[in-house]
């Protein structure tokens, strides 16, 4: 027996009414289904999107948009990764048609970064609905802001659907990006953690001289100078299981919320070189490690310096895959005792130090297949200046300190781009 697509939908939509209700936070894409589409009705639309792009009902983006009434989705656009999120980092991904809508899909993530005008011919309205992590590194946002400046040239309307940011809306951590080393990897000046949503750091790149060559200056209702569709219910000091949202992988190797975390505190280990940081092992960013460590040793050292919120216990893993493939690691595994006393920035700078100095661990040299070593390190990042201060022997502490003019600059630069609060005493019950 076969039902219509509508049918489908419907069902599904019903089957996940107690999820909406367990939800805290309206997403951008919930707040545009209560407008009833009003901002998309009569015109053709293209949607940026992967399987992160949901309702708080667990529906796509794409389903919702597809049966919205007056909305004709003409077009998907996929970032790294695909559409469906099933593509490995750094993995060329093809244009092609989508099998699920018949729609075609056109890649942003290969020699074509940004949407080209034959890309964009017969569409009115760019919508961008994507995931994020909050970090620098991580290429949607690089993606979200060439689509704005391509919407911009071509004289279309842009709109993002806000989404929260797993890292919390008040961390703002690390390293600011080196001018010289701006790359689709690193795309915007800011640091490391940036503490903003998509649609925040939307409002920037918009009003920021220099950051794109332009967009369009249109007017939403919420009074912003872009198109950003707001969400409802979310307070800074959010994390994310206070959203009572559902967690989709936003990439193979960011299979919880909490990865997030990890992967700011470990991630850079990948590029170094040297150490397995739990790729290819069910820990992805979660544990570091090399054959030749004493995990014990190593976890002793790190609770030593009593960094935080955040605390060590010695792990022992085999990698499937990746770096130091079918040997045994011996490292430490990551616990967060309290996130928001935890800096990410300031653990990746001491894992760093410890791990680098640490014998055996040849961090640094280019790696055979060219995805480790000081440029890609550098290039992840943001400038050579973390990988220098490592090799001529500064601190931790010093290179920390040296990140805190940056960040205080950009707190006080951000100030005018953050469209939300933090929660009502009223609310905490204080």
């Amino acid at each position: 027996m076969t039902f219509p697509r509508a049918a489908l939908l419907l069902a599904c939509l019903l089957c996940s009414a107690s999820w909406l209700q367990a939800a805290n936070v309206k997403l951008g894409i919930d707040v545009l289904e209560e407008h009833q589409f009003a901002e998309l009705k009569g015109k053709r639309v293209g949607l940026i999107t992967n399987a992160t792009g949901i309702d708080s009902r667990g529906v796509s983006t794409v389903d919702v948009l597809l049966h919205a009434p007056g909305v004709q989705l003409v077009a998907l656009f996929g970032p790294e990764h695909g559409v469906y999120g099933s593509d490995w980092a750094g993995q060329y991904v093809p244009s092609s048609t989508d099998a699920h809508t018949g729609l075609p899909v056109y890649s942003l993530y290969g020699p074509t970064k940004k949407p080209t005008p034959e890309m964009l011919q017969g569409i009115d309205v760019l919508v961008y609905d994507i995931q994020d992590i909050g970090c620098r590194s991580y290429t949607f946002i690089s993606t979200m802001g060439l689509a704005m400046e391509a919407a911009g040239e071509a004289g279309i309307k842009f709109y993002v659907l806000d989404r929260p940011n797993p890292l919390n809306g008040n961390r703002v951590e690390g390293m600011m990006l080196d001018p010289k080393y701006r790359s689709f990897t690193q795309e915007w000046p800011i640091p490391y953690v940036y503490g903003l949503t998509p649609g925040e750091l939307a409002y920037m790149i918009r009003a920021t001289p220099g950051w794109i060559k332009k967009a369009q200056p249109l007017a939403h209702d919420t009074g912003s100078p872009v198109n950003i569709v707001r969400m409802e219910g979310w307070y800074r000091s959010m994390y994310w299981e206070d959203t009572g949202l559902m967690w989709v992988p936003t990439s193979p190797h960011i299979p919880t919320a909490e990865t997030a975390l990890n992967y700011v505190a470990t991630g850079f280990l990948g590029e170094a070189g040297g150490i397995n940081h739990g790729i290819g092992y069910t820990l992805p960013f979660a544990v570091f490690g090399h054959p030749t460590f004493d995990a014990f040793m190593l976890t002793g050292e790190m609770n030593k310096l009593q960094l935080p919120g955040v605390y060590f216990e010695p792990v022992t893993f085999k990698p499937f895959y990746g770096e130091f493939k079918d040997q045994l690691i011996n490292g430490s595994q990551i616990y967060y005792t309290d996130r928001t006393k935890a800096n990410l920035c300031n653990i990746a700078a001491q894992i760093l130090y410890k791990t680098y100095h640490s014998p055996g661990t040849r961090m640094f040299r280019d790696s055979p297949d060219g995805n480790s070593g000081p440029a890609p390190f550098d290039h992840i990042a943001g400038g050579p200046e973390l990988r220098v201060a490592l090799q001529t022997g500064k601190t931790p502490e010093e290179i920390i300190t040296s990140w805190q003019t940056g960040l205080a600059e950009f707190r006080q630069a951000r100030r005018p781009y953050l469209l939300y609060g933090e929660r009502p005493k009223s609310e905490t019950g204080n």
